[in-house]
């Protein structure tokens, strides 16, 4: 998310106090809403446009939580933007730009709009659905493991820093003979841990046959690298195609699985990086 540090800004017709926006598109979206991109526009009720949606989440006048889909992606993109470099940005969606107007928010904000009541749910009244809700942080589940894997590649430094290479096994320690996709765990994951088999398993299968759209991702890394995130049924992978790998599991709650290099590895993070949605 960004801008949820800003201050509120004020739509221009003052129906709707600015707090956050966030981008809904193939190669960037709310990880806590799906593993890819179909599934985040489903939690929505929205049709996966090949465009995407801009999402704007604030406060009407009574202080009631609303998020506003728009198509004017660029508008939103831009005023992420500006926010991120900690610039002002007045962000005010054209009416004709409007796709729907959702009751609550799917994400955490942490601030509130000033000279308004405190953010709450709108009354049923004025919304014919459920409000949206941001997953619960006390509990592990799909939401967690996604937001788990999107701290590690915002903080990829300081999670890197703590795993010490000697731990993996060496290049020359993976069985002899394996072409390339067989034997991935055992030569580049700690100790052939079952569940990190099975992701690069199942992340080798995604280059021959593509999944949906979206749950491959490739963005921008310093050195000339590309990050990668790649998701899947209880799983999520984050790594920079010239390092190492991070692997989150659902059913092993809070914990980070380091994937050394090995002989396999670079290999498919390359394979995944060509096949992946880039951001234009």
């Amino acid at each position: 998310m960004a801008g949820t540090d800003q201050e509120a800004v004020a739509a221009d017709d003052d129906a709707l106090y600015v707090l956050t926006a966030a981008l809904l598109t193939p190669a960037k979206f709310p990880s806590v809403l799906g593993d890819d991109y179909p599934e985040a526009c489903s939690a929505l009720g929205l049709p996966p446009v090949a465009d995407g949606y801009g999402l704007v989440l604030g406060q009407d006048g009574a202080g009631a939580r609303w998020t506003v889909v728009v198509d004017d992606v660029s508008l939103v993109a831009v005023a992420i933007a500006s926010w991120d470099c900690g610039m002002e940005h007045d962000l005010s969606p054209d009416e004709r730009t409007v796709v729907a107007a959702l009751p609550g928010w799917p994400l955490a904000v942490a601030v509130a709009a000033p000279n308004v009541p405190a953010p709450h749910d709108p009354s049923p009244d004025v919304a014919d659905m459920p409000p949206l809700t941001p997953p619960d942080a006390e509990v592990w589940g799909p939401a967690q493991r996604r937001l788990g894997a999107d701290e590690i590649a915002l903080q990829w430094a300081t999670w890197r820093e703590q795993v010490d290479d000697s731990a993996f096994p060496a290049p020359d320690a993976a069985p002899a003979g394996e072409g390339a996709g067989s034997g991935e765990g055992a030569g580049a994951s700690e100790g052939g841990h079952g569940g990190i088999r099975r992701v690069l398993a199942e992340a080798r299968a995604y280059v021959d046959s593509p999944p949906p759209l979206g749950r491959v991702r490739s963005s921008f890394a310093p050195g000339g690298a590309r990050t990668l995130r790649a998701d899947g049924p209880g799983w999520s992978l984050v790594a920079r195609t010239d390092d190492i790998a991070f692997v989150l599991l659902d059913d092993e709650p809070g914990e980070v699985l380091p994937v050394g290099r090995g002989p396999e590895l670079p290999g498919l993070l390359k394979a995944l990086d060509e096949m992946a949605v880039r951001p234009l």
